[in-house]
């Protein structure tokens, strides 16, 4: 899908009987509006108004630079 990134979340619980820590992962689908994030890149996600029928979070930052910054910078 165009201007869509597949967002990958770990978070680490603990068993309530065998108090081991597990690993859960959640997929969530991120509205990316200049289609610059790439696979590996660590982003941070928020949540939004419905873009579709998947689609309710959007792209704030990648590798901990803002987007919205970066794309002021390139402009200029």
């Amino acid at each position: 899908m165009d201007k869509t990134v597949t967002v990958l979340v770990d978070r680490r619980i603990m068993h309530p009987l065998y108090k081991k820590f597990i690993r859960r992962s959640k997929k969530y689908a991120a509205h990316d509006e200049e289609n610059v994030c790439q696979t590996g890149d660590l982003v941070r996600i928020e949540e939004c108004a419905p873009i579709s029928k998947r689609k309710t979070w959007s792209v704030v930052s990648r590798n901990g630079e803002d987007l919205a910054s970066a794309s002021s910078s390139v402009s200029a």
